[in-house]
């Protein structure tokens, strides 16, 4: 990889790419696009918070089994998409929810250790908004629950009450890693049910107070804090747009 850009004191510069609202297709394009090119040497560490529209249900890379009807699924009268990540765990359903994504390198220590040095960002960010998070505590029967909002693992980010409010996933590879995961805010509890069931369901009650922009403000502030970076806002260029809705 290519020696990482640093400012005048010294700080690593990370690129901030703008809010952005597309079909889950896309969004793990450009996931996928800015691992590849992170990896070979093209692209600086970067951060981005994601939409996705229409509302998805997202599966783990290596999750083969889930329900047959979810192919067919609607909300306000939208299909849902139903989308493979390339990072592994259980299915998210993205509505009502805000994506982050972290792509960097060369964070030592296993995948659990990586994934709490990524998240410290999320707990201080949340922190500065008055919300306390904490990782979970489930264990391995996690993997026989098909929703990844059923249970917390040590992966993710809970509430004082135990409510899940983060869910992440990884991919690593070599000493790249993309870490993006589900920040639930507004979940519709009908879609919620509908597509896991009645007891899947926990409200959520913490984003009232604040607009998304300011959710975002509060993370990024915190990102650049807990990584020690300097963040450059660049939105994706006619010609990279090119190269990525080539793999979507």
């Amino acid at each position: 990889m290519l020696n990482p850009i640093e400012n005048l004191d010294g700080q690593q510069v990370w690129r901030l790419i703008p809010l952005l609202e597309a079909s889950g297709d896309v969004q793990m394009a450009i996931d996928r696009w800015l691992l590849e090119q992170h990896k070979s040497g093209k692209h600086p560490p970067t951060l981005r918070f994601y939409t996705w529209s229409p509302p998805a249900i997202s599966l783990g890379y290596h999750q083969r089994q889930y329900p047959e009807f979810w192919q067919n699924l609607t909300w306000r009268g939208q299909k849902l998409d139903l989308v493979r990540r390339p990072t592994g765990g259980r299915a998210v359903l993205h509505q009502g929810d805000l994506t982050y994504a972290v792509i960097t390198s060369g964070i030592p220590g296993s995948r659990f250790q990586i994934y709490e040095k990524i998240c410290a960002f999320l707990i201080q960010g949340w922190r500065s908004l008055g919300v306390e998070l904490r990782y979970g505590t489930a264990g391995r029967g996690y993997i026989h629950n098909p929703n990844c909002f059923g249970t917390a693992t040590s992966a993710d980010l809970v509430l004082p009450d135990g409510g899940k409010l983060i869910g992440s996933a990884q991919l690593r590879r070599g000493e790249v890693i993309l870490q993006h995961g589900s920040i639930r805010l507004q979940p519709d509890a009908e879609l919620f049910t509908q597509v896991f069931g009645a007891e899947s369901f926990t409200s959520i009650q913490i984003s009232e107070n604040w607009s998304l922009d300011q959710i975002i403000a509060a993370l990024i502030t915190a990102a650049c804090d807990c990584f020690a970076i300097q963040i450059e806002v660049q939105p994706l260029s006619p010609s990279e747009w090119e190269e990525i809705l080539v793999k979507s």
